[in-house]
């Protein structure tokens, strides 16, 4: 049976072991037809009981936003990540960064690299845009307002005292576009400072955002 056709309609989202053991149903040794598919490069596992569809079959493939909403989940795309998709940042980031509900972790896997940074609810929940790539692909990201927040949140050794300092952090640090800070929402960003963590220094971000 042709693996291809079997998996044509959940080839653009990591596929469960579970699944893939039920579309192999009719084989007398499934478990070691997976391995054949991964031998083969047909299959490529991202982590225990996780795939998805290899170079060797013509399909579309997830994108790796996706593939990072799925590999630790709950999760979202966050930080630099999140911040290069926005065009805040220049740079391409190659690591796809994510924000968790469960412990941090990082994944090497064969398609890349994934890292996972811990935060607590309800901050964890603000900010959050859905994203469709295809009809079968919608991506979870923070938004870019959240994506700033994140990164103060999350960088270790942040402090943020005056508006000098953090404007010359965003700036020349991290080397954020100063048109695109000026579109930014810095009223939400305010609904989110009573559970946030590090809550004077993301006061003092907005501070700066609106001086700009």
């Amino acid at each position: 049976m042709d693996f291809r056709a079997l998996v044509k309609e959940y080839a653009e989202g990591p596929i469960s072991r579970h699944l893939i053991l039920g579309l192999l149903h009719e084989y007398q040794s499934p478990n070691d037809k997976i391995s054949e598919l991964i031998k083969n490069k047909e299959l490529i596992s991202i982590r225990r009981g996780l795939y998805v569809i290899g170079p060797k079959i013509d399909l579309p493939s997830p994108e790796p936003f996706l593939i990072a909403n799925h590999l630790r989940g709950p999760s979202y795309v966050s930080l630099e990540s999140a911040l290069s998709y926005w065009n805040v940042i220049p740079e391409r980031s190659y690591e796809i960064s994510s924000v968790t509900l469960k412990t941090s972790k990082t994944y090497k896997t064969p398609i890349g690299r994934f890292s996972y940074r811990h935060l607590k609810t309800p901050y964890y929940s603000y900010g959050l845009k859905s994203v469709a790539y295809s009809n079968k692909q919608t991506i979870i990201i923070a938004s870019p307002e959240k994506a700033i927040c994140d990164k103060i949140v999350l960088t270790a050794g942040i402090n943020l005292r005056s508006i000098s300092q953090t404007r010359a952090l965003l700036l020349e640090d991290f080397r954020m576009d100063i048109e695109v800070l000026r579109t930014l929402d810095t009223q939400a960003m305010e609904a989110w400072i009573e559970n946030a963590p590090k809550k004077n220094s993301l006061k003092t971000l907005i501070q700066t955002l609106v001086a700009l």
